[in-house]
């Protein structure tokens, strides 16, 4: 079974909306594990807009399934993780301002930057991953950081889904190969939803996790949280 890591930031855009702190986003991480999610993701920005670094620090404390922090690997993301030292880190190069994640890295032109804070973080036994593009040279490229696993941008299968054109899944396959065949972990995460996840999952040959945020929130607010975290288990068996 696919794993399936709940992202919560944007239960911390609400409660910035407001000020305070309704809704609680530990007491939402300790709903969404009570309710069967294998695991909490996090992103916080530099700017806090969501989640605030002091989140992810509060978070140790109630996630008891895994816990994944992604990030642009800057000082002040470094020391947060390390600090933290979460199950997993998931690297994404995003922009100072960016509005969400919108690239994967290029694994070849950073490869020695990644490598370095790739042994920086498995030296502490913190597991890590490469957000990329489903690009067969970004999987060979990662490999070559040393990183434990990848987690694929799937906006791009997610928008031809949507479309109704499934052969948009060709090049997430023939990536997930390549990763397989290179011993690499597979995740994936971003616009995800109820909609195309089963599809992605029967497709993609060991998925081990899926983190999903954005869509998630969304729909439980049609549906439940806790009846819209079991949907997701449901089709990722």
């Amino acid at each position: 079974m696919t794993k399936l890591s709940v992202n919560i930031n944007k239960i911390a855009t609400l409660r910035n909306s407001r000020g305070g702190n309704v809704p609680d986003v530990l007491k939402v991480a300790t709903a969404i594990q009570q309710f069967g999610a294998q695991g909490i993701t996090v992103h916080p920005r530099p700017d806090e807009r969501h989640i605030r670094y002091q989140d992810a620090r509060d978070l140790v404390k109630v996630v008891h399934t895994e816990y994944n922090i992604e990030g642009n690997p800057q000082h002040n993301f470094i020391d947060l993780v390390l600090e933290c030292m979460p199950t997993q880190v998931t690297l994404v190069p995003d922009a100072i301002g960016a509005l969400t994640s919108n690239a994967g890295w290029d694994t070849v032109k950073h490869q020695s930057y990644l490598t370095e804070i790739i042994h920086e973080f498995q030296r502490k036994g913190i597991r890590t991953s490469i957000f990329v593009n489903a690009d067969v040279r970004m999987i060979e490229g990662a490999k070559a950081t040393g990183t434990d696993r990848i987690e694929l941008y799937t906006e791009s299968y997610a928008h031809e889904y949507g479309k109704g054109n499934l052969a948009g899944i060709t090049p997430f396959v023939l990536a997930a190969e390549k990763a397989n065949e290179l011993q690499l972990g597979i995740n994936a995460g971003h616009d995800l939803s109820l909609e195309n996840i089963k599809f992605f999952k029967d497709n993609i040959p060991q998925l081990l996790e899926v983190s999903i945020g954005h869509a998630l929130i969304t729909e439980s607010l049609f549906l439940g949280l806790e009846n819209v975290v079991n949907m997701y288990l449901q089709k990722l068996k």
